[in-house]
């Protein structure tokens, strides 16, 4: 007996490029199924049934359903090659098959999947009724897309927007974005501007601010970019939040301890080599080097504290305000970056240096 086909429609063709998948369920994807089979079927039965589906379309499985077409098993191809014609496949199939939801989102189902690497998966309703099948492939494809999106989107550029957009659409788009990195480029400017007076008896500490940025913003773009991973591949459970803060903290402090030695040693000899008294009742040129290079080695073991803690902090924070944690996530990180590395450089000296 042959088993009735569940009528599906494939999903109305859509530019792979343009589709939003994020928001893009299991459903939207799926594909009829084929080779549909009864657990009273033998496996001679069974061959001669698939023999003719696969001349109009390819067998990876077989789906055994009850007769309330819900599935019972799955039917691999190299289980019916050696069992005996005269086998029910009751006997051979696989119980118990691991199934997706027609509901489920595709990113979702993503992290279903993780650890099993199927060519196809059955998609069936709560009750397990049979309703289609989605190819494996054609899901990691869907999540690179989706995952190569995230790059754009952590500066303001939307994954609609692709090669062949028109530029005043891409300039509506990007815009806003960069005037709020301009408001948060001016609260940075303003820290600097709270230690005028110390640029201007110390220039040397001007040379080193784009040091300590860049620094720290690498950092603290290494534990953002860690920080969506785990999210988009589904790590970042309930729970796990605390662990990914105190493990950016120690990477941060570890990090800018190591590079801090560097740069201290960096501003110990540049420092040397353009020393001059301000105020030689205040300072030697010695000790003003000696005092700048422990400055910088404590500002930048301090800023790539802050800035490991900000890129794990930052992802976090917007999806709990429910927004996406990929969105102009670098225009909030650089932000918190540049006032802590001069904030904290800049407060050091002052204090030190008096």
């Amino acid at each position: 007996m042959t088993a009735s086909k569940p009528d599906h429609s494939s999903p109305a063709p859509v530019d792979d490029l343009t589709r939003d998948y994020s928001v893009v369920t299991i459903a939207d994807m799926m594909e009829p199924t084929h080779a549909i089979l009864r657990p009273s079927q033998t496996v001679a039965e069974a061959v001669s049934e698939i023999r003719e589906i696969v001349k109009v379309t390819f067998v990876t499985y077989g789906f055994v359903v009850d007769d309330q077409d819900r599935l019972v098993g799955i039917l691999a191809m190299r289980d019916l090659l050696l069992a005996t014609p005269e086998t029910k496949l009751e006997q051979i199939m696989i119980r118990n098959p691991f199934s997706l939801l027609p509901t489920a989102k595709l990113m979702d189902a993503m992290k279903l999947v993780l650890n099993r690497h199927y060519p196809i998966y059955p998609v069936c309703e709560a009750d397990g009724k049979l309703v289609g099948l989605i190819r494996g492939a054609e899901m990691f494809e869907a999540q690179a897309i989706e995952i190569s999106a995230q790059a754009g989107s952590m500066v303001g550029v939307t994954k609609e927007e692709r090669l062949s957009t028109p530029w005043i659409t891409s300039l509506m788009y990007r815009h806003p974005w960069l005037q709020l990195n301009l408001l948060t480029a001016f609260i940075a400017a303003g820290v600097v501007a709270c230690f005028e007076s110390t640029l201007e008896r110390l220039v040397i500490l001007a040379v080193f601010l784009p040091v300590l940025a860049g620094q720290s913003g690498n950092t603290g773009c290494q534990a953002l970019a860690i920080a969506l991973r785990a999210m988009t591949l589904g790590e970042l459970k309930a729970g796990k939040e605390r662990a990914l803060v105190i493990k950016e903290a120690l990477l941060g402090v570890a990090n800018g301890a190591l590079v801090g030695i560097s740069a201290g040693i960096g501003m110990y000899i540049f420092a040397s080599v353009q020393a001059k008294p301000v105020d030689p009742l205040v300072l030697w040129a010695g000790d003003r080097a000696l005092i700048l290079a422990f400055v910088t080695f404590v500002a930048m073991t301090a800023s790539c504290m802050i800035s490991g803690l900000s890129g794990a902090f930052i992802p976090l924070i917007l999806k709990r305000l429910g927004a996406d944690p990929c969105t102009a996530s670098s225009i909030f990180l650089t932000t918190a970056t540049d006032v802590a590395s001069m904030g904290v450089f800049l407060g050091l000296a002052t204090m030190l240096i008096r």
